[in-house]
């Protein structure tokens, strides 16, 4: 199953992956992400890959040391399908000689992107080609961009059912986590879901405490006062919340 990218936004130092597949809740599964690594697995998915390999990746190990011994360690790794980005920005991937065609992957200067059960290697070929012409898009639109252009290249070859994107900006806890488990079009619905995200939530999260700030910004005054401003231009501009949320 699947085909998802690993990028590192330039600006922002922001580490993110983005998945599809013809399989349910494939968000909850194959992205693993941290303040300074990621990891996807995939095809016949093994999630301790995932939450091992990220733990050891934060810790420092490089991405090819840290691969090449969860491949020995599994019987079942010429099923699997892997890659991922250490704090370093250096990368690895492993797809396992069983990964159903068309399987493969793409590497570049700071993005990552593998698939199987894919139309063909166009899939690969486009979300790399959108990702690097969409460098003035915010990195989030960024990585759906990408994705989107995979789909249309032809995505998962079964059909279309899941997506996840998520993000850290340097912290354990996301930045961003969205998925859509079980939907039609899943990668439109995580375009919707961001748009929802961009009208409160990502003001709420500039303020959310860190790391090094136990307690953020608990004066949220100037935030809603940034989210006020944002919904009257939305709404002089003539455009509706893409929020389904209800009133009482």
């Amino acid at each position: 199953m699947t085909w998802s990218l690993i990028a590192r936004d330039r600006d922002t130092g922001a580490l993110g992956i983005a998945v599809a597949s013809r399989f349910f809740a494939c968000g909850s599964l194959v992205p693993h992400v941290g303040p300074s690594a990621a990891f996807a697995t995939q095809a016949f998915v093994n999630p301790v890959w995932g939450t091992e390999g990220l733990r050891r990746l934060e810790a420092g190990e490089a991405a090819t040391q840290v691969l090449a011994d969860l491949v020995a360690r599994d019987a079942g790794a010429a099923q699997r399908q892997a890659h991922l980005m250490d704090a370093d920005g250096r990368g690895a991937v492993h797809t396992g000689g069983e990964c159903i065609d068309w399987a493969g992957h793409l590497m570049g200067d700071g993005f990552s992107i593998a698939g199987n059960m894919l139309a063909g290697p166009q899939v690969l070929d486009e979300t790399a080609r959108v990702y690097l012409e969409s460098s003035a898009l915010a990195f989030p639109e960024r990585l759906l961009a990408a994705m989107m252009a995979g789909e249309a290249a032809g995505g998962d070859k079964r059909g279309r059912q899941a997506a996840g994107l998520r993000i850290h900006h340097g912290q354990d806890h996301p930045w961003l986590d969205l998925r859509a488990d079980d939907h039609g079009d899943p990668l439109a619905e995580l375009s919707r879901l961001l748009r929802v995200a961009r009208e409160r939530y990502l003001h709420v999260a500039r303020i959310m405490p860190t790391a090094d700030r136990f307690s953020g910004d608990p004066d949220r005054s100037e935030t809603d006062a940034r989210i006020a401003r944002a919904e009257a231009a939305r709404i002089a501009a003539g455009q509706p919340s893409a929020s389904f949320a209800t009133d009482p």
